[in-house]
Order: structure tokens, then sequence, then C-alpha cells
């Protein structure tokens, strides 16, 4: 028997998707939005909206259509035994199943007080630095991840001399280094400058970066791209298991009956043990198990779905299969200066530099 009553605490991509599911699939029952903001596509926010004001309102998530109360407060706590969810505004939430996609927050490198560090979570984050950005004539990015080199381009393309630094050779954990180093050529085209160091902020508020060797890059803005946190702590006394996220199964379920999580808010136990892959695609797939699961249906959908996308200096990647991406490629298809579609194994395809639609790919690794 479905639950009458289904609390969702975060209305961004996984929590969205559980609730379209539940309602695409029949279910009738009370629906109650836990989340002070509308949900966001987070995507988009370090490509399209740190590149154009007139993109912002397309990130914003519009859940009116879905007939729930939507409480625009902050969860506060968790009491299983009562099967309720408290907020902010002192508002009691009961239900009969709950779902967990509070995602994750930036993670911060500033000292205590510190203030003037810049991080890309939210619309008001990228709209501000956008704004930065229009004015800026030097950047430093601490962070040569996806995010950090997504950042860096927008700084470049608005015109700003950029250093990325990271004590790790950019992009290198991810992609492994054929492509990191064919990025990392391309992104210098742009004028955009890597160091290898670790990075202390200074100045008050933060002006630029101490490099392990003792030297100083000034910058006029200054943007921490480190990772991020998976925000649990309203979830403390609840009694669930976390490690470093909410920790569920291949079913989206918590460690405690009727609740599950999804997003940027969880890891997944798995036979090689917990792993955590906050990206897009996981959201939508979880939200999806979750939904099938809190249904009684069939889980048709994977709980950690290997596919992701960034775009970095002009150059699209898209990702069907695990990383990092370890050896020579071989070439599928070859577009020229170094693009293409590329396999590693049988285990991942990319598309470099070239549109593919993620069903093509799928196709491209099923062949393989």
């Amino acid at each position: 028997m479905s639950p009458r009553d289904v609390v969702v605490v975060g209305g961004s991509t996984a929590g969205a998707t559980v609730l379209r599911e539940l309602r695409s699939h029949g279910y009738d029952g009370r629906l109650t939005l836990v989340d002070p903001e509308p949900g966001t596509n987070r995507p988009p926010l370090s490509k399209a909206v740190l590149a154009d004001a007139s993109a912002e309102p397309s990130v914003l998530m519009d859940h009116t259509s879905l007939d729930l109360e939507h409480v625009r407060a902050v969860a506060t706590g968790l009491d299983h035994a009562s099967r309720t969810v408290f907020s902010a505004d002192g508002g009691t939430h009961p239900f009969d199943a709950l779902v967990i996609a509070t995602g994750s927050r930036a993670r911060r490198i500033a000292a205590s007080g510190q203030t003037g560090e810049a991080v890309l979570r939210t619309v008001d984050d990228a709209r501000r630095l956008r704004e930065r950005f229009a004015e800026a004539r030097s950047a430093v990015v601490v962070g040569a991840g996806f995010l950090g080199l997504e950042v860096a381009t927008a700084a470049a393309k608005a015109g700003a001399a950029v250093t990325v630094v990271d004590v790790d050779p950019p992009l290198e954990r991810l992609l492994g280094p054929h492509l990191a180093s064919s990025v990392c050529q391309r992104a210098a085209t742009l004028g955009i400058v890597f160091r290898r160091s670790g990075a202390e902020l200074v100045g008050e508020p933060v002006r630029g970066v101490r490099l392990e060797d003792g030297e100083v890059l000034v910058a006029d803005v200054v943007v921490s791209c480190v990772g991020d946190e998976p925000v649990t702590d309203w979830l403390r006394d609840s009694g669930l298991e976390i490690d470093g996220g909410v920790v569920i199964d291949d079913r989206a379920r918590t460690s405690l009956p009727d609740v599950y999580a999804a997003g940027d808010a969880v890891v997944v136990r798995t036979g090689d043990g917990i792993v955590r892959a906050p990206f897009w695609a996981n959201a939508v797939t979880q939200g999806r198990v979750v939904a099938a699961s809190i249904l009684g249906q069939p889980v048709e959908d994977p709980i950690v779905d290997h596919y992701f996308w960034t775009e970095i200096a002009g150059t699209a990647i898209r990702v069907v299969g695990p990383v990092p991406l370890v050896g020579d490629p071989e070439v599928l298809e070859d577009a020229g200066s170094g693009s293409g579609l590329l396999a590693w194994g049988s285990s991942s395809v990319v598309a470099y530099g070239i549109r593919r639609s993620v069903p093509k790919l799928r196709a491209a690794l099923r062949d393989l």
C-alpha cells in the first residue's frame, strides 16, 4: 500500500525528480516539500548563468503543477519515532515516507571570521560572480576540478587574467592524463595559467592566495572551487547512518524504515564500499529509484549512473562510464585536433569536442 503522506526535504534536482515521478506514476496522496527556495537546476550556474543574466530564470524550478504543499523553511530535525520532520518556522510535518534531498553546500577554506571568499553553489552566488567578473582585471580560482575550470573559463571570457591553483594536476583525478592534458592546453589558449600548489586565502576581505612557497597571488576576485559538503547537520540526532553523507542502498533506502535519500546529500553502499558521486545524473537516477521504492514498484534505474558532462574553454565533454580514464583511448571517430568519439576499453566512451546525445553514447558503449 502506498503511503498517504510523503514529505520531501529539498526541492532541487533529486527532490524535484521524486515529486514528478510520484505524480507521473499515479500517486495521489499528500505531498509536502520542505525547502526555503524554489529549487535550482545547478549545472547551468557555472556555464550559462555566469555568462548571461537572462539565463537565471531558466534554472529555477516550478513545482506548482504537482499539487503539493511547499513549506518555505529550512528543515531542522527528524524524529523517526513519531514520523515527524521539524522546520525552522516552527512547523511539524508528519510523514509515512520521508525523502532526504537536501543536497550539499560549497566547501570553504577561508579562516574563521575571514570574509570575501567567493564560491558558486546558488543563483545568488552566480549573479555576484558574473557581476564581479565583468569588472575584474584578474581572478584566482582555487581548485582545478570541473567546477574550477568552468568558473575559470567564465572569468577569462569576461576579460580577466586567470590563474588556477590546485595541489593536484588539473582534472587528472577525474579525466586521466590524456584528456586532462588536452583540456588544459585548450584552457591555456584563453590565457588561463595553472599553478601546482596548496593555497591559503589572504587578506581581509580576501584579496589573494598564498602559495606553499610563500608567493602571494593578488587578484580582484578569488573563488574557491574545492568541493562540497553534504547537508546533513539537521539529521545529527535522528539515528540515521551517516558516513560522509546519508548512507543508502541500491533502492535508495536509508538505515531507518520508510526514510529514503537521493542526490548530493547521499553516499551509496556498494559491494566495493561507500561511493559518493555528486553529479546531476545521479540526482536524477536516485530520485527515480526513490519514487519506485516508495510505490513498491520494480526499480529499473541504476542507483549510480556513470554519466556527466562539462564544457571548458569552449570544449564540450560528455562521459558515459566510470572515471578516471586511464591510459590512451581508442579513437572511434576522429574530428581533428584531438576531438572525436573516444573509448577507454569497453567501459567508458567520451564525446570530446563534438556533440553526441547521451542515448548515442550509451549505444556506442554497448557496441564495445
